[in-house]
């Protein structure tokens, strides 16, 4: 099975602030973007990484409306949440990056077989 990726946000446009770090509006645009591309992958074997996925995007969200302007980059969350003594709360927007970026990870190696030739989604899983 092939298929077009076409992501119309992607990870490397998002243009890193000097000191301050990534842009949380950018990353999580950048995210979202990732979901439907789930769904193309599997919509059942994709299922609970995209629940999981969509959940902690969710999270970081939700800290990051809370105040825009404060929280305008992840690092801001992160030093934010730790100074407060919650970033290792459960839900916090801290652990909620921490599974975000294992999903990707676990993500990117995941189309990295499927890009080396493996045509056995269960063994590139």
């Amino acid at each position: 099975q092939s298929f077009p990726l076409v992501l119309d946000t992607r990870f490397s446009d998002i243009e890193l602030r000097e000191e301050e770090g990534i842009p949380t509006e950018e990353f999580l645009e950048s995210c979202y973007a990732i979901v439907p591309v789930l769904d193309k992958l599997g919509p059942t074997v994709f299922a609970p990484v995209k629940m999981d996925f969509v959940g902690n995007i969710k999270k970081i969200n939700q800290k990051f409306i809370t105040n825009k302007e404060e929280f305008d980059t992840l690092q801001k969350i992160v030093l934010h949440e730790v100074n407060a003594g919650v970033a290792q709360v459960r839900n916090s927007a801290t652990e909620a990056l921490l599974w975000l970026k294992r999903g990707l990870k676990f993500l990117k190696g995941f189309l990295m077989e499927v890009k080396n030739g493996e045509k056995n989604i269960q063994t590139a899983l």
